[in-house]
């Protein structure tokens, strides 16, 4: 977890896209994490350098600038090798964190079940097993340590194989979960319940739209991964006909290989969905490419061909017609709806009991 929410944040411009879109996304990343925005640095870097990623020169201009501001923590919105990780931290003097760290930390404060807080956990310790590993094998000595070191066995070696000891431990805790949701997901199709599952970019309103539909509470605020662990409620269409709705971990741009392998078990649910609901954002402008990125994650968890209906939400938000601004497809259900205030409800209801469920 971060301790000091006194930071000083980087954010590197590299030349890819969405550059506007990315700075915003890493500043909502920063305040999920509980940090203040208080100290944030932008620079442009097309060339990466392989010791500090920023170049010696800005490297010294942050140095200094962590000295003088007494920083404790410095945050890049990039992805950082090991190496330039710990280079900067012997510079700094300080914690450093790049993109996947600080959406591992974020992950740990919102985990709430045993299967998510195993499921972050499993992730920060394949993250942690590629890194200078610290304040392991003080845990493991409590146990009395007899066995656990090797003659002349560096620290390093110890605490590598207790990281590896544990991610077996966990893989082998989660494979007993997965088996129990698959037993619970054999007897909802055995009762012959529809199961829909909403999808999509986090921070799109799943949880508002999935709280509108069940007639549910769920914690539904403007952070991002605010919902964490899934949610499975009962809803009824229009025809009376049962479905179990399900919410899910909210999608991200570049989302980390090894939380998507963790979340592995979690988003079973839509991979074995008879519907996704694509909830998307439509007052963010950069809303397509969120779309493509949504549908890439879905891709990847083999639900690529599961029947979508793309709802678009936020509809209170957005001073336009729908139906003139080109976002109309031949191919996937449409509907336009603000899950805040209901408008648009009746139609994506109406739209589920079209689908040929």
């Amino acid at each position: 977890m971060i301790k000091h929410t006194h930071a000083l944040l980087v954010y590197i411009n590299t030349g890819a896209s969405l550059k506007d879109a990315s700075l915003e996304e890493f500043c909502e990343l920063v305040k999920s994490a509980g940090l203040e925005l208080t100290h944030l640095k932008k620079i442009k870097k097309k060339k990466i350098e392989p010791k500090y990623f920023i170049g010696s020169g800005k490297a010294l201009e942050f140095e200094k600038e962590v000295k003088r501001l007494n920083i404790r923590l410095v945050v890049f919105n990039v992805e950082l090798t090991p190496s330039q990780e710990r280079n900067l931290e012997k510079l700094f003097k300080c914690q450093v964190l790049d993109r996947t760290g600080l959406i591992l930390d974020i992950f740990a404060q919102r985990a709430r079940s045993h299967e998510g807080k195993l499921q972050v956990e499993l992730a920060q310790l394949r993250y942690l097993s590629t890194r200078l590993v610290r304040g392991w094998s003080h845990l493991e000595r409590q146990k009395g340590g007899i066995g656990l070191r090797g003659p002349g066995e560096k620290q390093l070696e110890t605490d590598r194989r207790l990281i590896k000891q544990r991610i077996k431990k966990i893989s082998q805790a989660l494979k007993k979960v997965s088996a129990q949701r698959n037993i619970q997901g054999q007897a909802r199709r055995k009762a012959q319940l529809i199961n829909i599952t909403l999808v999509g970019y986090t921070n799109a309103g799943k949880s508002t739209l999935f709280n509108l539909l069940t007639n549910s509470d769920v914690l539904a605020i403007d952070k991002l991964f605010a919902t964490l662990d899934p949610v499975h409620r009962k809803m009824i269409s229009s025809e009376k006909t049962e479905v179990v709705l399900s919410d899910t971990v909210g999608f991200l741009r570049n989302l980390p290989h090894d939380l998507i392998a963790a979340f592995g078990a979690t988003l079973e649910d839509a991979a074995k969905s008879d519907l996704l609901l694509h909830v998307i954002d439509y007052s963010d402008p950069n809303y397509f490419e969120h779309i493509a990125e949504v549908n890439s994650i879905l891709h990847e968890i083999g639900a690529e061909n599961i029947p979508q209906i793309e709802v678009f939400n936020k509809l209170d938000l957005v001073n336009e017609d729908p139906l003139c601004n080109g976002a109309i497809s031949l191919t996937t259900p449409r509907v336009w709806l603000s899950a805040k205030t209901g408008i648009g409800t009746s139609s994506l209801v109406n739209t589920i009991c079209q689908q040929n469920l």
